[in-house]
């Protein structure tokens, strides 16, 4: 049979010659559903059609493993909490999945919402919630599972997390019990083969370090395959007669296994030296890798879902998501070269979302390059504003090199380069008269002046941890750098426009945790406690009248506050003109086209309804000099 486009054996042993007895796909960690722009470019309705390919030879009926991380993060994600991978999994016949890190993004309850609708179960044997059972795993998964191919063979399934990124999930059940990866593996294998389970398969969700500590800690021959999840890289081994694979990521890549029961006594792998490498397995494997290229056709029932998640979000993007009472700059040539409201606010929803010492964000981050009036911004303004897909992340750095980023973040002022930072719990005085790389003249974090020997950790960009715009000195010990990754992609660090939703449907009045459960409201409200110390949060208004007026359900009292919010909200706004450098009294003269303008700025009901609104809480983040910048 001539090789497919993209297709290539990483492994094969026995003899190819009769059929195989079982058939497998698995894949791991995906998360966009249309391709990239390079190749292998994947894409789900070009996986959709290599998927039916292969169901399609002769031969026992495929089972499909998956082994976890599909419900974030992404664009889509951060509007759908989700919800729009679950067909594309069914349809690419998923046969079980193991529950991922990023499954549980948007909290174990909507989690559990999403897993219900999928046509698969999803595993999880060693870590329990005591809170519904004695043996309940998290997320109500299941622990391991009898899969039965089309000819009767029955193939045990286990699913297995590590430790780590378990430790790094904002929002889970509390009192967890996490039981050891091997030991677990162990007891679930033989009472697989007990039950008749001629294969016994572990789909895991942990970096490869660890799934070949599995393999190794595991007696020869308990568990045939490894299929494993977490890394995003293609990779195969065999450590200790088991097979460990992981199949890339994001539909660019999958692994197609036939399997073999052995027919006598067991033979090398073709092109090696004769040996026995697991005398108790009873199977021989031909695995095959297949790239995702451009070459291949899109499905076209894939292309129509992909089409109707687009319409989804354009419905979904319109829709009012939070509401601020003063004006957001985002314009290039305020972020770009000074501080901004718009970069405080983010700067703070990073530091105190991870409860990090300070946080910086490249300007180049903020996209809008516009004033945001006061009032309704939609879920559109916020992603077109924050479009990037790279997560969060959280960097424990030394004094002296969190300095030497600044000044690369400073040195090439007053040009407006997207390397000029916005930053939270620092304050920093730089001299634009001095030579690039010594510029910075005072500077302090948490409060207190910069210890050029301690340790902080700091809140960023997975862009900027990889030294783009020049943060070289942000760059971890794995790339070179002297940083340590506190939270990475991988465990824990969320996109930001994922962040501002979550955020933002916590102020909410009406609704506020329709897609919270318990853990995610406790967790915001922290978030919101520390948050609200540093950024000014305004309360909704009460709830209009049958008239629409909010005055009429109003008392003296009330309106009186009203007079006074109107007030301040007039002297803050002129005050935020002036930092901004808006001329008032040519917006006064304006001209009846420029009226929304004149509106927002005297503080007349403007776009979205004013300064305050009754379905949420507004935020009216502030310039408060946490840069300072002479000689320029």
């Amino acid at each position: 049979m001539s090789a497919k486009p993209g297709e290539s054996t990483v492994y094969t042993s026995g003899d190819t010659s009769c059929p195989p007895d079982l058939r497998f796909i698995h894949y791991n960690d995906v998360y966009h559903l249309e391709p990239g722009s390079r190749e292998p470019v994947g894409g789900i309705a070009r996986f959709q059609t290599v998927v039916e390919e292969y169901h399609a030879q002769d031969g026992p009926g495929v089972l499909t493993f998956f082994s976890g991380d599909a419900f974030s993060p992404s664009l889509e994600s951060s509007v759908t909490k989700g919800k729009h991978m679950v067909t594309p999994l069914n349809a690419i016949k998923t046969s079980v999945a193991c529950l991922g890190n990023h499954e549980l993004d948007f909290g174990v309850e909507q989690f559990q919402s999403l897993a219900a609708d999928c046509t698969f179960p999803w595993l999880c044997a060693n870590v329990l919630d005591p809170a519904h059972g004695p043996d309940v795993p998290l997320g109500r998964c299941q622990r391991s599972i009898m899969l039965r191919s089309t000819d009767g063979t029955r193939i045990g399934v286990i699913g297995l997390v590590e430790r780590d990124w378990l430790d790094t999930i904002n929002a889970l059940p509390p009192n967890l019990v996490f039981l050891d990866v091997a030991e677990t593996a162990r007891q679930f294998a033989e009472q697989l083969r007990g039950e008749g389970a001629e294969m016994v398969v572990c789909v895991t969700h942990q970096r490869e370090p660890n799934d070949v500590q599995l393999a190794n800690d595991l007696p020869p021959g308990a568990v045939d395959l490894i299929l494993g999840g977490h890394d995003h890289f293609y990779g195969h081994a065999v450590v200790n007669g088991t097979h460990i694979l992981r199949s890339g990521t994001d539909f660019k890549q999958l692994s197609y296994l036939e399997c073999r029961r052995r027919r006598g006594p067991p033979q090398p792998p073709q092109g090696t030296k004769p040996r026995i490498e697991n005398p108790a397995s009873e199977w021989d494997f031909t695995i095959t890798r297949r790239d995702i290229l451009s070459s291949i056709p899109e499905d076209a029932a894939a292309l129509s879902r992909i089409s109707a998640v687009t319409a989804s979000l354009r419905s979904t993007l319109d829709k009012p998501l939070a509401h601020t009472a003063v004006p957001l700059d985002a314009r290039f040539s305020t972020v770009r070269t000074r501080e901004s409201n718009m970069g405080n606010f983010i700067a703070d929803l990073m530091q105190h979302y991870y409860g990090a010492d300070c946080a910086v964000l490249a300007a180049g981050t903020i996209r809008g390059d516009q004033i945001y009036p006061a009032g309704v911004l939609r879920a559109r303004d916020l992603m077109s504003c924050f479009p990037f897909e790279d997560p969060c992340v959280v960097l424990a750095i030394r004094g002296k090199d969190l300095k030497a980023a600044l000044e690369n973040a400073v040195g090439q002022y007053p040009s407006q380069e997207g390397r000029f930072p916005q930053v939270a719990g620092i304050r920093l005085v730089f001299d634009a008269r001095l030579p690039p790389g010594r510029r910075i003249t005072a500077m302090h974090v948490a409060g207190e002046p910069l210890d050029e020997g301690r340790e902080y950790t700091l809140a960023t960009r997975e862009y900027m941890a990889r030294g783009k715009d020049g943060y070289t000195d942000l760059l971890p010990v794995s790339k070179g750098g002297r940083t340590r990754m506190v939270v990475g992609e991988e465990s824990g660090g969320l996109l930001l426009s994922t962040l501002l939703r979550q955020y933002f449907s916590s102020l909410k009045a009406v609704g506020q945790w329709t897609v919270f459960d318990g853990d995610m409201r406790n967790f915001w409200g922290g978030v919101q406690e520390r948050l609200h110390r540093v950024e000014t949060v305004l309360e909704p208004v009460a709830a209009a009248a049958k008239d629409g007026s909010v005055a009429a359900q109003q008392g003296n009292g009330d309106r009186e506050d009203g007079e006074r919010m109107r007030f301040l909200m007039r002297k803050y706004t002129r005050r935020w003109a002036r930092i901004v450098h808006l001329n008032l009294a040519a917006a006064a003269a304006a001209p009846e086209a420029d009226r929304e303008h004149h509106d927002l700025l005297y503080g007349r009901a403007g776009s979205g309804g004013g300064w305050r609104t009754d379905w949420t809480k507004s935020i009216a983040p502030r310039v408060e000099g946490r840069i300072v910048m002479i000689g320029g």
